[in-house]
């Protein structure tokens, strides 16, 4: 892209020639292949949701259903009264746009994953406060949610995508770079979380990028490859390395 300049001769960022600014995600209903995304409703969404949350993640022995929730300021309910009542808020957030992640198979809700800092004025919006059941653990349905969500944004003009962690969570940091996220660097100090700094590692997919990406996410999502116990012939993460080591939007 060549540089631009005003007329004092000052490099200046390109014209957004004929972008006009998208409108709010409107949090409906999103089908896939393997997961629908659904306006989360704590009344239809809760006890699954519970139930699925409750089960241990098998990567810690002493878990109790607490772990995958240590990077987000900890589990914020103990029951399942609490548990709705903990989605209910989320659900009426107006800032938030909020998804329950749904088992096409077993219509279980065994997720939830959300839009959030969500800036139509500058053309960009956030994915965030995901927590994924162990169930959907080694199955295409959190990346095929993730890929409907990022999707939807570009979709509706949104010109760059965020994901934001804690820099220590390292799963985290590997989900996103398998999706195509492209690191941008680490805010030190940028949050306090349950008494504890956080420095907040920070992604980013453009609206440039993604065209490339989704062909490459369509590609892996394709029924035909998996095999018939749903193991991954290809995997997501060397379609977007690939991408991303040669540099260029196209695959």
């Amino acid at each position: 892209m060549s540089l631009a300049t005003d007329r004092f001769g000052q490099p200046v960022g390109h014209d957004l020639d004929g972008w006009q600014i998208p409108p709010r995600p409107d949090g409906r209903l999103r089908e896939g292949h393997y997961c629908r995304l659904e306006p989360l409703e704590a009344a239809r969404h809760g006890s699954s949701l519970w139930q699925a949350w409750q089960q241990p993640d098998p990567h810690f022995p002493e878990d109790d259903g607490h772990a995958r929730w240590t990077y987000l300021g900890g589990r914020p309910f103990n029951d399942k009264a609490s548990c709705e009542a903990w989605l209910s808020r989320m659900a009426a957030d107006i800032d938030l746009v909020c998804y329950a992640v749904v088992d096409r198979d077993s219509g279980d809700a065994l997720g939830m994953a959300t839009y959030l800092r969500i800036v139509p004025a500058e053309g960009a919006l956030e994915i965030g406060h995901l927590s994924f059941a162990p169930r959907m653990a080694r199955t295409p349905l959190s990346s095929e949610a993730l890929s409907l969500m990022i999707e939807h944004a570009f979709a509706l003009g949104y010109r760059r995508v965020e994901w934001k962690c804690d820099a220590l969570n390292a799963p985290s940091r590997r989900a996103a770079e398998r999706l195509g996220f492209r690191f941008e660097g680490v805010f030190r100090q940028h949050r306090v979380v349950s008494g504890r700094n956080r420095d907040t590692a920070w992604f980013a997919i453009l609206d440039t990028e993604w065209p490339a990406l989704q062909r490459a996410h369509r590609r892996w999502l394709a029924p035909d490859n998996f095999d018939a116990v749903g193991r991954q012939r290809q995997a997501l993460s060397r379609l977007t390395s690939l991408l991303a080591a040669s540099g260029t939007t196209e695959t």
